[in-house]
């Protein structure tokens, strides 16, 4: 003993970092080993996750879901009216909102400032009190439009006469929908809803839709994952840098507009509109990824998680194998920059289905390939491969169809496991945009945020519990 301690120590320490700073205070020689019990110390969800590690089912489960949304192969099919799409908006007065579900007097600014600009914009009721009172005499169905297949950006709203880019996976048939993209200013989706914002809707539904669906029809269904790819490799990430799968629509959609039958003016204002907006494909990205997502959801006992989306109050996500269960926390704050005159105390929380993308290995998780993000959200460039590279211990695989090339091409990585997430206590990247928490005010800056930890606990005993009963060991 008395040699040992005659000689330089190096020691490792493990957990707290009080405790390696005292020791180089000492002189000693420290690697600290960032480390923290897993599941957030549960100790009934650690041994939950202790169990379904490795577990045959689940990993055979898992290899089920992963390998469905790897086949997943959509393409932008149509553009319908959203009651087209959504036959639940045939039946009653309802309008779809991003994130899990949430209660009317328990939403953020941006969302009760959009879906009252819905209410008005389908004619419901006249004036903002009339549509607030029309939604609190509960004449009016707010529900997440996870719940029909479709996504939205930020607010995410969808009314039954708004357009819908339709993506089709063709490997199964199952359709998704997204809203079209506003561009940025006063906009719905961040809870403007003045007569400006109203008639730019309109303008989309008479003029944007009836153009693209035409053009549709001349150019057929548009390949998504090729673009995608495509655009990995040109800089953007296909989430808050979609400028140059925007320009590669464009290449597409324009060409296919000249050869429709519509006026001249028609085609000149609508190739315009979309030129000038570069979050164009924002939506179109949503919506593949959406479907990608849904090819692997509904595999009984996966661990994988098909689903994450943000209210701006919450944070939810769903597993593939636990149904429809959503698993709510409240939502990280975002960390990042922020427009001049504004700050962290103006924000609204995490809001969105745009998570979706990272949900898919995109966005946030393929960062690497987009160095530009990092001026828009913050950070350096090495933090943006670090993020990428970071995702891969808590995914199953990775996409071939999507590689990164500051990776020297590796796939970006794909199918977060809820198991690896809780274990290893590293949360999912996302990129995303920071709206004001006032309705209207609009975008205030843009930044990186997480999912919140809780949600994958939650998830865990819900799948143990699953997982028990499916082989006759409920508790």
């Amino acid at each position: 003993m008395n040699r040992l301690f005659g000689q330089p120590l190096k020691v490792v320490n493990c957990g707290l970092t009080s405790f390696a700073d005292n020791l180089r205070l000492a002189g000693g020689e420290v690697s600290h080993v960032n480390w923290q019990p897993p599941a957030l110390g549960d100790v009934g969800a650690g041994l939950d996750l202790a169990w379904l590690t490795r577990h045959p089912l689940v990993e055979q489960a898992n290899e089920t879901a992963f390998a469905r949304y790897l086949e997943a192969q959509p393409v932008l099919a149509d553009v319908v009216i959203a009651s087209e799409a959504i036959s639940a908006m045939n039946a009653r007065k309802l309008i779809l909102h991003s994130g899990p579900p949430i209660a009317w007097e328990n939403m953020c600014g941006p969302v009760k400032g959009a879906i009252i600009g819905a209410v008005m914009l389908e004619g419901w009721a006249p004036d903002h009190a009339a549509a607030e009172r029309l939604i609190l005499d509960g004449k009016v169905d707010l529900e997440p439009c996870h719940h029909h297949q479709a996504v939205g950006p930020m607010a995410g709203i969808i009314s039954p006469s708004m357009p819908l880019f339709v993506v089709e996976n063709k490997t199964n048939g199952h359709r998704t929908y997204s809203n079209l993209n506003e561009g940025l200013g006063k906009v719905l989706r961040f809870g403007a809803n003045s007569t400006e914002v109203l008639d730019r809707l309109r303008w989309m539904k008479a003029t944007l839709a009836p153009a693209l669906k035409a053009a549709l029809a001349v150019s057929g269904e548009i390949e998504l994952k090729p673009m995608m790819a495509q655009a990995l490799h040109m800089g953007d990430e296909v989430h808050n840098r979609n400028s140059a799968a925007t320009g590669l629509f464009i290449k597409r959609i324009v060409p296919a507009l000249l050869g429709t039958q519509l006026p001249l003016a028609q085609i000149r204002e609508v190739s315009a509109a979309i030129i000038a907006n570069d979050h164009f494909f924002l939506n179109i990205s949503m919506a593949a990824c959406k479907a990608m997502m849904d090819a692997a959801a509904g595999v009984p006992l996966s661990s994988m998680v098909s689903v994450m989306a943000r209210n701006g109050v919450n944070f939810g996500i769903r597993l593939s194998g636990t149904g429809d269960r959503w698993f709510q926390a409240k939502a990280n704050p975002v960390e990042g920059l922020f427009f001049p005159g504004y700050g962290v105390e103006d924000a609204a929380a995490d809001l969105g289905d745009s998570a979706i993308t990272e949900t898919a290995g995109v966005g946030g998780f393929a960062m690497a390939s987009s160095p530009a993000i990092v001026k828009f959200v913050g950070g350096t460039p090495a933090d943006a491969t670090a993020n990428s590279r970071r995702m891969q211990a808590i995914t199953l695989g990775g996409n071939p169809a999507f590689t990164l090339p500051a990776l020297n091409f590796a796939p970006t990585a794909a199918g977060i496991d809820a198991r690896k997430v809780a274990d290893r206590g590293i949360l999912p990247v996302i990129n995303t945009g920071i709206a004001h928490k006032q309705a209207g005010v609009g975008q205030i800056g843009a930044g990186i945020t997480t999912a919140p930890m809780e949600c994958f606990v939650e998830a865990i005993r819900a799948l143990a519990e699953t997982v028990k009963q499916h082989s006759g060991q409920a508790s």
